[in-house]
């Protein structure tokens, strides 16, 4: 028997046993994930820029100190970069932000930033393999998106912090709120064409990954931003958050995706309503 029919016949006999691993394998090979994962981040990033800037210059102080806060708390700023930040942020800037754009200007920020909602539908869509959405019924739904993402963010430094109780309540805390958001994500940028329980794989799937990035972030992201700014100044902060994104997006792309493979396949498809 040739080394070539005996390999044929490990990967039928793979196929026959372990379709789920199979389609996962083909999948992560061959669906460009991360080309998607970088896409994604680049949107995110080019979309947070001018939110960033128009919160600043049209929000409350209320509002500004507590997006300071939880930036603070996602990524555990401190020294250089926390004093960069509380700059984006001071109000006197805010002011020379608000007559220099206006809020013609913020609309188009605003509306300009549903490009990462667009993006991210687009994972959800690529993941289920569906087509894309019609614009007329999705479109509504980018924008009540990245509103909602808006305040997930504004609500991360309570919610890591356990309401005040600490890490250890905070973490599964952020992994049960992470899951709710990523599910109802997934079915919303769907536009409801996959049924809710499918969905749940990839949710906790997406949850675990943020979950363990967010921990990570506050080990690796402080140092990494100081030395950054030392020595590049403020283009070092760009680069080091754009890679720190990539990481992020690329996670929650592969998790949207083997979530799916594992919903549709046996034996969870049984469990899920989709036994086909």
């Amino acid at each position: 028997m040739s080394w070539s029919t005996r390999v044929r016949r490990i990967r039928t006999g793979a196929e026959s046993r372990f379709p789920v691993l199979t389609e996962v394998t083909s999948r992560l090979v061959g669906g460009n994930l991360l080309d998607s994962g970088t896409r994604l981040a680049a949107t995110a990033f080019l979309a947070a820029v001018p939110l960033l800037f128009v919160l600043s210059a049209f929000a409350p102080k209320s509002v500004r100190d507590q997006m300071h806060e939880s930036l603070r708390a996602m990524f555990g700023l401190s020294g250089p970069s926390d004093r960069e930040l509380q700059q984006v942020l001071d109000p006197s800037a805010s002011d020379a932000v608000r007559e220099t754009s206006g809020v013609v200007g913020a609309l188009v920020a605003l509306v300009s930033a549903t490009s990462f909602s667009r993006a991210m539908a687009r994972v959800c869509e690529r993941a289920w393999l569906l087509p894309r959405a019609r614009t007329r019924i999705a479109a509504w739904r980018w924008a009540v998106w990245l509103l909602a993402l808006v305040l997930v963010v504004l609500l991360q430094a309570p919610i890591r912090g356990g309401f005040g109780v600490g890490l250890w309540l905070g973490t599964p805390v952020f992994f049960l709120v992470s899951t709710g958001v990523w599910l109802w994500t997934q079915h919303l940028l769907l536009v409801g064409r996959v049924p809710w329980l499918p969905l749940l794989p990839g949710a906790l799937l997406a949850a675990a990954a943020t979950t363990a990035l967010g921990l990570t972030a506050r080990l690796y992201i402080p140092g990494a931003l100081n030395r950054a700014l030392a020595e590049y100044g403020s283009l070092g902060l760009v680069l080091t958050m754009f890679s720190w994104l990539i990481v992020v997006c690329a996670a929650v792309t592969f998790a949207f995706t083997i979530g799916a493979v594992l919903a549709v396949e046996p034996p969870l498809n049984r469990h899920l309503g989709l036994d086909r």
